[in-house]
């Protein structure tokens, strides 16, 4: 049965009636009289061919099936009102809409919003990593933060911090105390992900030539690589901002060899077309601080020992 626009009305009142188990008091609620709450019952009674109230000399109780309708009107009133609420936020809340990527939410932002959102209380996040570009039309969100050339046409960017790639390991992966110079970590399971450069590059950069690269395990983000490293699986190409707490937490050590500079760098990004809101602006001076505080990579954690040999 599809129940009538005009009768929706009808419905609420019930909600209100079955919530108070009493008429008047469902009257008071909504500024009507106890009469026209009655006839907004018998109204949806007379539609539903179902008593809803058992009426008696002390008010009303709900029947089964007015038990059974009470449930469910209350919890669709109770979805609209939650979606109505963020509609329009609160007076003085503000929401801020930022796209990024899933790697460094996980890796690098998280950690670090509990003091954004301690300074700002007022303003209300909602991140989206989903993995494409932003779209900034009506809707979409207020600001991004990429990883890339810094360039991107119709956007305003804003550099963020640059970024730099070394190998890491579980100190538990097999044959890692063992290595002393970059040529012997080929010799380790290697792990990759999507990004520009790789392996290759790195090898290249460390002085290595004439390697014959393994094939390898390959995740198409690079949390789930430096998590995949954490637990083992074999060594991996770590950016420095996404490695840093893996490496503080001793979960991954470096590996010996250079630091590449890598080719890309996060920047926050806006449409150039429509003025930043004072929450994104509120919250590119805050990222802007936070990225001129993070530590090189090269910094933390510790090598993997040499063996020794005995005397």
């Amino acid at each position: 049965m599809v129940i009538r626009p005009a009768l929706l009305p009808a419905l609420a009142v019930f909600a209100a009636a079955a919530r108070h188990q009493n008429f008047a008091h469902a009257a008071e609620e909504l500024h009507l009289t106890a009469s026209a709450v009655s006839h907004h019952v018998r109204k949806l009674e007379s539609l539903l061919g179902s008593t809803l109230f058992q009426r008696h000399a002390r008010g009303v109780t709900l029947t089964p099936e007015g038990r059974q309708l009470a449930d469910a009107a209350t919890a669709a009133l109770a979805d609209v009102s939650a979606v109505a609420g963020n509609l329009r936020p609160d007076a003085g809340t503000r929401l801020l809409k930022i796209s990024t990527v899933h790697s460094l939410v996980h890796c690098w932002l998280l950690p670090r919003l509990p003091q954004f959102c301690a300074a700002h209380p007022d303003i209300r996040l909602e991140i989206d990593t989903t993995p494409v570009f932003a779209r900034f039309d009506e809707g979409g969100p207020d600001l991004a933060i990429r990883y890339g050339p810094g360039q991107w046409p119709g956007l305003v960017a804003h550099h963020l911090m640059d970024d730099a790639m070394f190998p890491v390991a579980s100190p538990r992966l097999a044959g890692v105390a063992g290595i002393s110079e970059p040529r012997q970590i080929a010799a380790l399971p290697l792990i990759s992900d999507l990004t520009q450069q790789g392996w290759r590059d790195w090898f290249r950069a460390a002085g290595v030539r004439g390697l014959e690269l393994p094939a390898m395990h390959s995740f198409s983000d690079s949390s789930d690589a430096m998590r995949a490293a954490a637990f083992g699986i074999g060594a991996a190409l770590a950016r420095r901002h996404l490695a840093l707490d893996w490496l503080q937490r001793g979960e991954l050590v470096r590996l010996p060899g250079p630091v590449m500079k890598a080719r890309f760098a996060y920047y926050a990004v806006y449409p150039a077309h429509r003025p930043l809101s004072p929450a994104a602006s509120r919250f590119i001076d805050w990222i802007k601080q936070q990225a001129q505080q993070a530590p090189w990579a090269d910094a933390p954690g510790r090598r993997p020992a040499r063996s020794r040999r005995r005397a």
